[in-house]
């Protein structure tokens, strides 16, 4: 069993604004530490510390924000600024929080609330109802937790805070998720929050979400699907900063990779997770990254280190409180006691891992569940309908509401006793079950890595046939070759196959047509999105249309017609990034039209960028706009260079940083006067250097062409 790292969304809606507003700030931080040498011991001074506390923990300095935030509590409790007392209570908090530390979290939430509550500051309220759902969450107590979420949104929904609505919507999710492992009701809840997120720019907690769905798709099996959300998340994450979540993004990569019999690439972002995590400070994150290394060394017979990482593991859960990520580590631990035939540690870890279910899973807990949900759907209707009862007869209103009353008693009770005797059925059934488990493993394990093996040699079987095809749909050297001078193509998929793709084809008025194109996905949905904009893009063509700017509008028109019937809620939203060029090498020149990619030309000692339309070839809100045809004089020798952002947005070298287009400019005006298949080899050697043991993260395309 491998522990699930999901990232509880534990935030309220004022906490989640503020840290997604602040990762996109950390250069006010200089302007905040001169804004407070300069200001008196005011509440101004309060609040100029309490910034600084939250710019820190955006960062992951969280002693350093620590500090900040004490400094704004005292300064605050000797003016008696109540909202500044308030506001650094919560922000001290949020760094425990990243610590690990649920209970000193716990603590400086419930003092927070108490403040809010004072000044009937209802925002606040809402914010710290949903920050202390998210520590009782973290701490398995899932009845707290759905009892502070229901108050958290219902507040929210008040308030018309979009924010706070999809918030708490995604960590109610989380409890169906992780308690009740309702898959269905859980995708309801993640679904709902997405369209807010999507419908009003909330990156940080749409990316949040998008894991949490993953792991769903991950918990039913549907690997593939899991995949796409999380590297949906783990690119959304990475481009805002947010560390935490991107750890544990990594972390449910590596679990999917793991049960997808990759045991390589599953130990590698298990690692980059742990690295994240230790640096952080995340006692969470790192118990859990732990635990899972452990798992998958146990898996692939490295039994003594696999037991080193699940004892670190379970002394970390036990010294914050995780309870639900304790009882797996014990349950690990046990079972690799129980392979390597050390029966009698099995026994102990096993029982401790049934104690710590049994607590978390109790039946009263269930019971609460049910009692919460009911009672906020029933106070929402009872809002509702009041504006209406209140102009009805009293008498009548009494006798109506009485009536209800019984139906609902009545109802509620029945509905307790059949699900009462549903979870006792059920635990009797799962202590049956207990009886033989052990003996079954051994089994069942070995049936697994059978099927395992079977699945994924036909997978890969598979997609090396895809690949075929799919470069039988790209331009040939033949044609390159008959209609450009010296060229060359570096061509490197992330995969096997590729979102990526060069597509040419000769005009019939004799210009010769070059694309460059990233697809929306990689791997087998971006290599099936690239033939679609291939075959899009040849159905221009056979409109005889030559111009640039009308291939791609009549290419847009084409995959935003046939991606309505993908069977999404929305319909439509792949595409590509991509530049056409029509070259007419007769009168020394080019017209091209760009989405998004741009074109570079070296001529001599000067480098000159063409800049592309802010907009991709698929559906947008300008996909009603026309794209922009331009013309450019060539010159001879001139080197024009077509590319993707693979290149520029791998990471690697010393600090594990992007390359970068910048680098990749300079770099490329050292090597231009080269030929051009020299160009490639130095090109291919310097991405593999900077890459170094990293994951590739994007497919790759650059095209280089001499004049």
């Amino acid at each position: 069993m491998v522990t699930r790292t999901i990232k509880y969304l534990l935030l309220g809606m004022a906490f989640f604004f503020c840290h997604l507003t602040l990762l996109a700030q950390n250069k006010n931080i200089d302007s905040l530490l001169t804004l407070l040498k300069k200001d008196k011991a005011d509440t101004l001074k309060v609040i100029h510390s309490n910034r600084l506390c939250s710019q820190y923990t955006a960062i992951g300095l969280y002693d350093t924000a620590i500090y900040y935030g004490n400094y704004a509590l005292q300064l605050a409790q000797e003016l008696n600024f109540k909202k500044g007392i308030a506001s650094s209570f919560n922000n001290i908090g949020i760094v425990y929080w990243y610590k690990g530390d649920y209970s000193k979290t716990l603590d400086y939430w419930l003092k927070a609330l108490k403040i809010y509550e004072e000044l009937k500051n209802k925002s606040g309220i809402a914010m710290a109802l949903g920050s202390i759902g998210g520590v009782y969450l973290g701490q398995a107590d899932y009845p707290k937790a759905f009892d502070y979420y229901f108050k958290a949104l219902r507040m929210a929904e008040e308030l018309e805070n979009k924010n706070a609505i999809a918030t708490n919507l995604s960590n109610i999710g989380n409890i169906y998720y992780l308690e009740k492992e309702d898959f269905h009701k859980a995708l309801d809840y993640y679904f709902r929050a997405l369209k807010i997120t999507e419908d009003f720019g909330y990156k940080q907690l749409q990316a949040s979400t998008l894991g949490n769905v993953g792991a769903v798709y991950y918990d039913q099996k549907d690997y593939p699907k899991s995949l796409d959300y999380y590297f949906k998340a783990l690119k959304m994450v990475e481009e805002l900063g947010d560390k935490p979540v991107q750890a544990n993004t990594l972390g449910n990569i590596g679990n999917v990779n793991l049960q997808q019999g990759d045991h390589h690439q599953a130990i590698v972002y298990y690692f980059r997770a742990l690295k994240i995590a230790e640096d952080l400070g995340d006692k969470s994150g790192i118990a859990s990254f732990l635990a899972n290394i452990g798992s998958l060394y146990s898996k692939t017979g490295k039994f003594k280190e696999s037991e080193q990482y699940l004892k670190k593991a379970i002394a970390i859960n036990e010294n914050i409180g995780a309870l639900d990520h304790l009882w797996q580590t014990e349950e690990n631990l046990s079972q690799l006691y129980d392979t390597t035939g050390r029966l009698k540690e099995a026994l102990i870890h096993y029982k401790k891992a049934i104690a710590l279910k049994d607590t978390i899973f109790s039946q009263e807990n269930k019971k609460q569940l049910v009692r919460k949900e009911m009672k906020y759907e029933f106070d929402k209707k009872e809002l509702a309908t009041k504006a209406e009862q209140d102009k009805k007869d009293a008498a009548a209103a009494e006798e109506k509401q009485r009536q209800k009353i019984i139906k609902y008693s009545v109802s509620l009770g029945l509905f307790l006793v059949a699900l009462l005797a549903l979870f006792i059925l059920r635990g009797y059934r799962q202590k049956q079950k207990a009886n033989i488990i052990i003996t079954q493993q051994k089994a069942e394990v070995e049936k697994q890595k059978v099927l395992v093996e079977e699945k994924h040699k036909e997978i890969t079987d598979s997609i090396n046939y895809a690949e075929r095809i799919q470069r039988s749909f790209l331009a040939s050297k033949e044609l390159l070759s008959e209609n450009l001078n010296e060229h060359f193509v570096l061509f490197q998929p992330k995969d096997v196959v590729s979102g990526d793709f060069y597509w040419a084809s000769k005009l019939d008025n004799g210009n010769f047509l070059l694309v460059t194109a990233d697809s929306t996905g990689h791997g087998v949905p971006g290599a099936i999105m690239s033939i679609l904009n291939i075959s899009s893009l040849e159905k221009a063509i056979e409109q005889g249309l030559s111009d640039p700017s009308e291939i791609l509008g009549q290419t847009r028109k084409t995959i935003i017609e046939r991606l309505k019937k993908d069977g999404s809620r929305d319909g439509g939203k792949d595409g590509m990034d991509v530049s056409v060029i029509c070259y007419d090498f007769a009168r020394q020149k080019f017209t091209y039209a760009a989405a998004n990619n741009p074109i570079w030309v070296i001529r001599g000692n000067e480098f000159i960028e063409l800049k592309p339309d802010k907009m991709p070839v698929g559906k947008h809100d300008r996909d009603q706009t026309p794209f922009t045809q331009h013309e450019f004089q060539l010159q001879k020798n001139d080197v024009v260079y077509t590319l993707t952002d693979g290149f520029p947005d791998q990471f690697g070298g010393p600090q594990g940083k992007k390359f970068m287009s910048k680098q990749l400019k300079e770099y490329l005006m050292i090597i231009s006067m080269l030929p051009m298949q020299e160009q490639k080899q130095k090109l291919s050697i310097v991405f593999d250097n900077w890459k170094g043991n990293m994951e590739q993260v994007d497919d790759v395309c650059l095209i280089g062409i001499r004049v």
